[in-house]
């Protein structure tokens, strides 16, 4: 179940409204002691997160499907996709939605009922646990806002606690954001200038319509050991044309096939529909390229 973003952070009866998590989104399938992570493009992660794994196998319940976002903190309490690629600490499992318990699909369950079925088999608030409770902010969407501004977080995942579980993006589920953060399609990069190495800075790109949108170029955010790691990893998708019908006016692009996502941090999506300062976080292997939208359209 994918949340719809909006503009405004807002209050609305029934609703209750949680902590965004900036991590990779992880299902997990508990069968006895056998547990399976599945990422939101269905790449099996149990190995990826073995701690995780193993945390999940010693809840109570024989049988779990749990949903959740595998998070890595940084020293304040706030999870950071950048850290997450890097391994900079062990990572969490934040639990927010409970869709199968002991025998039981609970997808046509309220949300209400989903979270007290989770709250029965994972009692633990505590962030630098290995799996904890999603963070409620507040009964009220504008203080949750507050919070999650005053605390640094990256948003506010607002919820009908009356709605039930249904695959895909809908209103029951919405977000609203505190620091622009979103994927963008590389699709290219720019010859490297002085002292740099491998290559300038990356050309993004994301989906408008079902077409290609250049959205600008990010330098920033690299360290040497990365951009030797990412310069590796492209060479298997240059093409020798551009993949999106209006290219850049810029000279020395090497070009790409639509494959790779990239996580960016932003200032804002200008009018003319460009990134101002945005910063490089990492690369992501849970969503497919086709499926980064236009932040105004998500």
């Amino acid at each position: 179940m994918l949340a719809t973003l909006v503009q405004e952070p807002f209050d609305r009866r029934g609703w209750v409204f949680e902590e965004k998590y900036d991590g990779y989104r992880i299902l997990a399938y508990k069968e006895g002691t056998q547990v399976t992570l599945l990422s939101r493009n269905s790449k099996i992660r149990t190995h990826s997160f073995a701690a995780i794994a193993q945390a999940v196998a010693m809840l109570a319940s024989a049988t779990l499907l749990l949903d959740g976002e595998v998070v890595s903190l940084d020293p304040t309490g706030v999870s950071r996709f950048q850290r997450l690629q890097n391994l900079q600490a062990p990572p969490g499992y934040a639990v927010f939605d409970c869709l199968y318990k002991d025998g039981r699909d609970l997808r046509d369950q309220p949300l209400s009922n989903r979270r007290a079925a989770l709250e029965d088999v994972v009692a633990s608030t505590d962030k630098h646990a290995e799996i904890f409770l999603s963070a409620r902010l507040s009964d009220n969407g504008l203080k949750a806002y507050q919070i999650a501004k005053q605390n640094g977080y990256e948003g506010v995942l607002a919820k009908d606690a009356s709605s039930p579980y249904i695959e895909g993006r809908s209103g029951y589920w919405l977000k609203f954001k505190v620091h622009q953060e979103d994927e963008f399609v590389v699709v290219g990069y720019t010859a490297p200038a002085g002292s740099r190495k491998y290559f300038g800075a990356l050309l993004l790109a994301a989906y408008d319509n079902g077409k290609l949108v250049y959205v600008g170029k990010v330098g920033t955010g690299f360290s040497n050991e990365t951009l030797a790691q990412l310069h590796k990893k492209f060479q298997s998708v240059v093409r020798g044309q551009p993949p999106l019908p209006n290219p850049p006016r810029e000279r020395n692009v090497t070009y790409l096939a639509p494959k790779f996502v990239a996580q960016i941090a932003y200032g804002e999506l200008t009018a003319d529909r460009k990134l101002r300062q945005p910063v490089f976080l990492g690369l992501r292997d849970d969503k497919r390229a086709q499926d980064v939208l236009l932040p105004e359209g998500k």
